[in-house]
């Protein structure tokens, strides 16, 4: 429904379903055309409604059956053999959890932001903390809650129930008329029977309608009010869950763009028959609330990409000075928003090369459990150099060193090394003013 919210507003979208255990877009989703579509050595995705789909389900019945390393070397398939074209948003549909998968695609593909999908008890909370620490780890902003099964919309079948309701005062009105000609044909013919003036017969048998109108007006206004009570109690939103988790969302992550979407049977028929609800009730309140969710998503996504050039480090090296010259970023202005090491400030300087080798947390350096040293200084050469850097994904640098270790600092930890370096430059300047003796 985001996906097809978002192609509504002019964007060109595509999902990519990343659940291989249990695809779920095959069900949700019935493409146009069903037919595997080669170009050259790519798989073309599958089209319904000009949004473009990808799903291991499409292409193999059934849910894989496989180990995590082999569902990383599948999901590389599928990212890098897919032929996507120009598109201006890809959703990628995660399964629960904080496992392979979410990790395997944070690492292999720049993550723009996170929309996090959960539901109003108290124990699925735990799984958006997770959830929201797990993109934060990996430097990926949430940049919405949606809550499903918010409340149950007790009046959810209104416009059904409006016209139905319509129909029926209308044939209602059709049957009173019909019974008030009878019933007048009825009174002139016992008044003729008891031998009454025909003269008087059409004064008295409008006092008897008039009488039997009175009545039958105060039945029906009983019958009004009886409904417009049963109308406010359907009008009534339940929250079988619970309120939900807005306020501890804002409070403790700063996330104030939460949607809540009811528990409608509409919204789960559609799920289950192959079209998005929002194609077959574009006019409905809930296709409104997946339209203003597109829209926050299409704003934080600009903001994003406006400030995540000059908020990623970088980290070249100086094979004159043999030192990496380091950028920290404009870490202030990181997604727009403050962080607890948000307020560092830029660092540009200089790092040996040594330093950042020692500072490996990998799981041959340190001790994972105990956060014991592994790798000892006197083991890490003077003269190491890295052999080759890149990103990954949108948190880290990855450094292959020239003693044959690969590394993998995340861009937290250089900027904060790169303040302890800073700091510790200013305590030697401060130490050893120039022009000023020093004593032993």
């Amino acid at each position: 429904n985001l996906a097809y919210a978002l192609s509504s507003q002019g964007a060109s979208v595509g999902i990519f379903d990343a659940d291989v255990y249990g695809p779920s877009l095959p069900t949700m989703i019935k493409p146009d055309n069903d037919d595997v579509v080669f170009v050259g050595r790519q798989i073309a995705p599958l089209q319904r409604n000009g949004v473009k789909l990808m799903s291991f389900g499409y292409v193999n019945e059934g849910s894989a059956i496989m180990r995590g390393p082999m569902v990383t070397q599948l999901l590389d398939q599928f990212l890098s053999l897919t032929y996507w074209g120009s598109l201006d948003y890809l959703i990628l549909d995660m399964p629960p959890g904080t496992g392979d998968i979410q990790l395997t695609l944070s690492q292999r593909v720049n993550i723009t932001a996170a929309v996090v999908v959960t539901t109003p008890q108290e124990l699925s909370f735990v799984d958006v903390e997770r959830g929201i620490e797990m993109f934060d780890a990996v430097n990926v902003p949430c940049v919405a809650v949606v809550e499903n099964m918010a409340y149950l919309d007790l009046d959810e079948n209104k416009d059904e129930d409006d016209a139905e309701e319509k129909a029926q005062k209308e044939e209602e009105e059709v049957i009173r008329l019909q019974n008030e000609i009878k019933m007048r044909q009825a009174f002139e013919y016992s008044l003729q029977e008891k031998g009454i003036p025909t003269t008087s017969i059409d004064s008295i048998t409008n006092d008897l309608m008039k009488i039997v109108q009175t009545s039958s007006t105060e039945d029906a206004v009983r019958a009004t009010n009886a409904d417009e009570k049963k109308k406010d109690k359907k009008n009534q939103q339940l929250r079988i869950f619970g309120n939900g988790h807005r306020k501890r969302l804002s409070e403790q992550w700063g996330i104030d763009q939460t949607y809540q979407v009811p528990l409608l049977q509409k919204i789960s028929r559609n799920g289950d028959s192959g079209t998005p609800f929002i194609l077959d009730y574009p006019s409905s309140p809930q296709a409104g609330i997946y339209r203003d969710l597109a829209s926050n998503v299409i704003r934080e996504v600009a903001k994003i990409q406006y400030f995540q050039e000059s908020a990623r480090p970088t980290v070249s090296f100086n094979k004159e000075t043999k030192l990496l010259d380091v950028d920290t970023g404009a870490v202030g202005s990181t997604f727009g928003r403050d962080k607890e090491d948000g307020n560092i400030g830029r660092v540009r300087g200089t790092l040996i090369p040594r330093r950042l080798r020692l500072d490996c947390k990998c799981a041959a350096c340190v001790e994972e459990l105990s956060g014991r040293q592994i790798l000892k200084p006197s083991d890490v050469s003077e003269m190491i150099r890295p052999l080759k850097m890149g990103p990954t994904g949108n948190y880290a640098l990855s450094v292959d060193w020239s003693d044959g270790h690969r590394s993998l600092y995340p861009f937290r930890q250089i900027r904060a090394l790169m303040v302890e370096e800073e700091e510790e430059r200013k305590r030697r300047a401060e130490a050893n003013p120039v022009g000023g003796k020093t004593s032993v």
